[in-house]
């Protein structure tokens, strides 16, 4: 398999070593809770965080126990407190890696706060998820939130409310289900029921993972078994490097008595968990693109999810079908005539880029974001069709892509089965032109 960038981020969980005790977060005075707005993105939660004053965000990631600082270099400075120097392990295939550990920080979201927040940095420049979300995003924050109020997320809304767990009363309904949960470690973990080859129904106990933008990884044992129907595929990227692994789909997977049906799932590769000394009983865990199909509560003190179905429960799973995965890469310029069809000029066309030069009245040069095959699937349409890692995507089926976002872009590759796709790209400073047909990966999708 060509070596690629990230597409699907899974993040820190199962990192070891990363358990002290920092003080609590606190709303404003009065309040029973504190509303913040998130962005979705590739299925995980951009959240506002300030550190220290410094305004930066992060992924609210349940599977991630002290809050993790990288991608620092777009920052002019930013004061850390009491700094020592640590080792950290985590997943992926290389070695632990220096970090530093920073006490006593104040850490601010919305009107919520903590003054005296432990942080570690990882200073390792190729810890940096930005290019493969497409904004700037600069460290994870999870448990300390869960473990301090009663979190409702809204994924259709985009909100996140705080609640003080004291205030907070049940709201349940018909359509809604309180599930147990165990949180152990500082990780949440719930039961849950899949079945895979059209047998028998498997109960798991999958760690609850916000921060992966996944549906569901699944450790294969003497019960669990790989579909005959798979493919290998690079799964993300952890803390120690990159992960791999098999990506398949189940005949459905049911949480409470709650059931998606052809659920995608992932089998990664064991040598990825060599620094987790025992699973405690987990079977996998529970991601991002799950968990958005649902309304949820978490209540980490009286170990309960509350799950109300959301306007994204019966959607199909995506999958990447073209094999091309895509990155931001720097910036570029862009010309455009200010015209419309009869070419008469406009001076208020609308803008894709943030610089912008006018040359007589009729021509715009911008300056927008280069996007670039980070990655490409061995066998994949694209592959096939002669794609290439490191080349400059300009035009998908005859639309330039400057003017959409990196999210929307993987959409228009990835639109449906059987449709033909038109990629225009930049490849040593000549333009190629490549055609290929999306096929189904599996025979009755």
């Amino acid at each position: 398999m060509l070596r690629r960038y990230m597409f699907f981020l899974i993040l820190f969980a199962g990192c070891a070593g990363l358990s002290v005790n920092a003080q609590t977060y606190q709303l404003p005075k009065g309040k029973k809770f504190q509303k913040v707005k998130f962005q979705l993105i590739n299925n995980l939660m951009i959240i506002p965080v300030e550190v220290n004053g410094t305004e930066l965000s992060f992924v609210l990631d349940s599977g991630v126990g002290t809050p993790i600082l990288f991608n620092l270099a777009d920052q002019d400075s930013i004061q850390l407190n009491n700094v020592t120097e640590i080792t950290i392990n985590g997943l992926g295939e290389g070695d632990p890696i220096n970090a530093l550990k920073s006490t006593n920080n104040r850490v601010e979201l919305g009107g919520v706060k903590n003054l005296y927040q432990n942080i570690y940095v990882v200073m390792d420049a190729g810890i940096n998820f930005s290019p493969s979300l497409g904004i700037p995003v600069h460290g994870i924050i999870g448990y300390d939130l869960f473990r301090d109020f009663v979190v409702d997320v809204n994924y259709v809304k985009k909100t996140i409310k705080f609640y003080d767990p004291a205030l907070y009363t049940y709201k349940t309904s018909k359509h809604t289900r309180v599930v147990d949960m165990s949180v152990i470690r500082r990780k949440a973990y719930l039961d849950a029921h899949v079945m895979i080859n059209k047998t028998d129904e498997i109960p798991v106990k999958l760690l609850l993972d916000t921060g992966s933008s996944d549906a569901v990884w699944l450790f294969e044992d003497e019960r669990i078994q790989l579909p005959k129907k798979h493919y290998q595929d690079f799964l993300g990227k952890g803390l120690a490097g990159d992960i791999f692994g098999k990506r398949t789909k189940i005949n459905h997977l049911k949480i409470s008595d709650f059931i998606l049906s052809d659920a995608k799932a992932a089998f990664p590769d064991m040598e990825t968990f060599n620094t987790i000394a025992d699973f405690g009983g987990r079977n996998g865990s529970l991601g991002g693109e799950i968990i958005k199909r649902f309304h949820v509560v978490f209540d980490y003190a009286n170990e309960k999810l509350i799950l109300t179905k959301n306007s994204n429960f019966g959607k199909l799973f995506q999958y990447n079908i073209s094999g091309i995965d895509l990155q931001h890469a720097g910036m570029r310029y862009v010309s455009e005539r200010i015209t419309d069809a009869n070419g008469v000029v406009h001076s208020n066309a609308k803008s894709y880029g943030d610089v912008q030069i006018l040359l007589q009245g009729a021509t715009r040069l911008s300056l927008v974001p280069e996007i670039i095959v980070s990655g490409i699937r061995q066998g994949s349409p694209a592959h096939s069709a002669g794609l290439r890692e490191g080349d400059v995507i300009l035009a998908v089926n005859g639309k330039r892509i400057h003017r959409y976002k990196l999210q929307e872009i993987m959409h228009m590759l990835n639109v449906k089965k059987d449709k033909r796709i038109k990629v225009l790209v930049e490849r040593y400073d000549n333009d190629l032109l490549f055609s290929f047909e999306l096929k189904p990966l599996f025979d009755d999708q």
